[in-house]
């Protein structure tokens, strides 16, 4: 009998404050608790992770993709989402949503004093280049790049 399509995602480890960023930009995403849910699913066209942010994390480094959409549901408590338009407050129930190519990166601050969540859901779409907006730095070709084309290290 096969196994049903169900997960309880308390029982996945998170992946903790994890990111393979430059080291001057990894305690920006130190207190991202980041659970996939796509992948113990077996889904392989888009992935789904459900992220907790304590207070004063931040989702990523401001960015935006070339290829890859990418789409946001506030679960709990409220995060500042952050782009070229300046800052929005979301709340649980709130979405936003990133198409791709669009030069306008974006990133979720929790600026209050209580852990928030939210679910992240992100196509997976080849040959993605994600270009940092505020900083010197561009993903292509499976490594980071300054914006020059020399490789951080």
């Amino acid at each position: 009998m096969p196994k049903p399509p169900v997960i309880d995602p308390a029982a996945l480890t998170a992946d903790t404050g994890a990111t393979d960023y430059p080291q001057p930009f990894r305690a920006q995403v130190a207190g991202r608790h980041r659970v996939a849910l796509g992948d113990p699913l077996g889904l392989t066209n888009f992935g789904v992770n459900l992220t907790r942010l304590a207070p004063g994390a931040s989702s990523a480094l401001r960015h935006w993709h070339s290829r890859q959409d990418e789409f946001v549901y506030v679960v709990e408590g409220e995060l500042t989402l952050v782009t070229d338009a300046g800052e929005t407050l979301l709340t649980a129930g709130m979405c936003a949503g990133f198409p791709h190519g669009v030069a306008d990166g974006h990133r979720l601050i929790n600026r209050s004093s209580r852990p928030a969540s939210y679910l992240e859901v992100g196509d997976r779409s080849g040959g993605d280049e994600i270009d940092y907006s505020d900083e010197d730095m561009v993903w292509r070709d499976g490594a980071y790049h300054h914006r020059d084309g020399t490789p951080w290290k």
